[in-house]
């Protein structure tokens, strides 16, 4: 394949904090270079129609306009937290257009762009981080699981699912169920995604590990995390690992769909690396300039993923600056929506995240509940006058 253009090892510098491994490593997989060069795979390529390569640059544009609302509505006072994806847009878009109907997904607390995708009404991520409830929708139903917020549980969940996809006999034909989990690199630095690859593995569980790395565990840097990519832990459980360019969205897509396709087919569970990067702070809680600078963005602003494909849609006419205007225009009419829609949800009731805690209520939380309950009147009374 020749040189992959990746993060560069360096001395005690920002630049260290890029987990990269040999350059001329053979698993690593990337079809579009971050100058839009496609370039080929002795083992993954994908095939669209036209529109269907239209059609990834619309999700991945309205992807990052519906998170960049998320985080102007958080800074506003409408939300209580926003964790952004932004950078993280083609990891998101491509697996999760790789996924079919009858696939199962478990994300971790970021994946609006896999729920955008899965043809979901987004609102349920928004009315989630306002705080008016726990986010819960049909899943049964659109096979999307709740968002989770705590590290790591959602691996298990999903591998107890896929063992019962699996002990159902629902794997094997052309309508074979597959699962796929959703974890950051943090996530394969806690006790339940082990546990999560030991099962899957030995029951041949039909389930997909997605680890996004991003490059930090909130502001611990891969180098603080892990000597190895996580994609080559796969091995050690008896699964394959694939490492892929997370800013590219066509490798993306067709290193989940193999995977996927194995899973279907009974071939069992693997582990995809992404190897991406997250542009914002890990929550709007977070101040991520007390562990990364300015120059590390910069190197990774010149590797966007949006921009990436759009020079190569360009560059081969398969899309012009009527169509990427099209597009700015209907981003633009989802986000107005939402808005109003979150504008339109009512405020938190105080006293949930006291009430359905304990049977008996102990005397200091009632207490805390009070003021809580004193404070919010407070609030009221002050607008009223």
């Amino acid at each position: 394949m020749g040189s992959v253009d990746r993060p560069r090892p360096a001395k005690k510098t920002a630049k260290s904090r890029r987990n990269s491994a040999s350059a001329n490593e053979p698993e690593f997989v990337q079809l579009l270079t971050p100058e839009g060069k496609r370039r080929s795979h002795p083992d993954y390529d994908v095939t669209f129609t036209d529109e269907e390569y239209r059609g990834l640059y619309r999700d991945l544009v309205i992807t990052r306009e519906l998170d960049a609302q998320g985080t102007a509505l958080q800074r506003q006072g409408q939300l209580g937290l926003w964790p952004s994806l932004l950078g993280q847009e083609a990891a998101q878009v491509g697996s999760g257009r790789a996924l079919k109907p009858q696939d199962t997904v478990f994300p971790a607390y970021r994946e609006l762009g896999v729920q955008w995708c899965r043809g979901l009404d987004i609102i349920s991520a928004f009315s989630l981080f306002r705080g008016v409830d726990l986010g819960g929708r049909d899943t049964a139903a659109d096979r999307f699981q709740m968002y989770e917020i705590v590290i790591a549980s959602q691996t298990l969940h999903a591998a107890g699912y896929a063992m019962g996809v699996a002990k159902d006999g629902a794997v094997g034909g052309d309508d074979g169920e597959a699962v796929i989990v959703y974890h950051g690199d943090g996530a394969t630095s806690e006790g339940d995604f082990n546990e999560a690859l030991i099962w899957a593995g030995v029951f041949n569980a039909p389930l997909v590990f997605f680890c996004q790395n991003n490059q930090y565990a909130i502001s611990e840097p891969n180098t603080r995390q892990f000597r190895v990519p996580p994609h080559r832990r796969a091995e050690g459980f008896g699964l394959p690992g694939v490492h892929v360019d997370g800013n590219d969205v066509l490798a993306s897509y067709a290193v989940t769909e193999a995977a996927l396709d194995r899973a279907r087919a009974g071939e069992g569970p693997s582990l995809i690396e992404a190897f991406t990067y997250r542009m914002q702070p890990h929550t709007t809680s977070d101040d991520a300039t007390r562990y990364r600078d300015e120059a590390e963005l910069d190197y990774w602003r010149a590797k966007d993923p949006i921009l990436r494909y759009r020079t190569w849609l360009e560059a081969e006419s398969l899309a012009d600056a009527d169509y990427f205007a099209a597009v700015d225009d209907e981003a633009a009419g989802e986000v107005r929506e939402l808005r109003q829609r979150v504008m339109d949800l009512p405020d938190p009731d105080v006293t949930d995240m006291f009430d359905a805690v304990y049977t008996e209520m102990p005397a200091p939380l009632r207490a805390e509940r009070a003021e809580a309950v004193a404070f919010r009147a407070s609030l009221d009374e002050g607008s009223e006058s």
